[in-house]
Formats: structure tokens, sequence, C-alpha cells
């Protein structure tokens, strides 16, 4: 049951990708162009997912199990710290390089964007580069 609960979980933020046009870079690269052709549609996609998970962690703050009866475990890291701030640096940069990130890119790979496939092999060898360096530990 919990596999079908998360495939249908992530069908469904799949969905709201392609929907919301996340999964376009075209779009994603519109919407962080403040000094061209600024495309502010993506702020309101934004807006909703921070509305919707702000009252999903705030019901998991009161503890409890998932609707599947999983533990609910939330981070246990509350400072912001030199790694967070150069991993967040490196998230940016990459998802204003390329217009994906890492839930957009998997959609666009299974929609046949190539720019997608290269972009998740670029994020699979940084996973990779970080996880074997002194950075890790």
């Amino acid at each position: 049951m919990i596999t079908v609960g998360a495939f249908s979980a992530g069908l469904l933020f799949g969905l709201g990708l392609i929907l919301s046009g996340m999964s376009n870079p075209a779009k994603v690269l519109g919407f962080l162009d403040l000094a061209g052709r600024w495309d502010p549609s993506l702020a309101l996609v934004m807006g909703g997912a921070v509305a919707v998970g702000s009252i999903a962690f705030a019901v998991a703050r009161r503890g409890g199990r998932t609707v599947l009866g999983g533990p609910i475990r939330l981070p246990e890291a509350t400072q912001i710290d030199r790694r967070l701030v150069i991993g967040a640096v490196l998230f940016g940069m990459g998802w204003g390089v390329a217009g994906f990130c890492p839930g957009p890119a998997i959609v666009g790979a299974a929609a046949g964007y190539a720019k997608a496939w290269i972009f998740m092999a670029a994020m699979l060898a940084g996973m990779a580069v970080y996880r074997f360096s002194r950075f890790s530990q």
C-alpha cells in the first residue's frame, strides 16, 4: 500500500508540475529573468506550494502518523550554516542556467527533453562529487 501511495503522490506531483508549467524550462527561465521579459505566473505556483506545505508541516508538527500509517519525520537541522548557503547558491545557479530543478527534470526527461537528461546527468555527477568530498562529513 505504501508503494501505491508513493506512486500516487509522485504522479500527482508530476501532473502538477506539467499543469503549472514548472516542467517547461523556458517558462522557468522567463520567471527568473527579472531584467527582461519577466513571467510572474510561477510566483503564484510557488505561493500555492508554500501555502499547502505550511499546512502540511503544521499538521505534521502535531505528531502522529502519516495517512498510510508511517511515522512522520521532520528535519532536525534548524541552523542556517555555510553548507546550506553554498548548497542553496549552487541549486539556484543550476536552476537559473538550465531551467530545471530535480522534480521538473524527471518530468522533462520522461517527456523526452534532451536538456533534462543532460541536467540529470550533471545533477547525479554533482551528488557523487559531494558524496565523496570532505563536505559530506
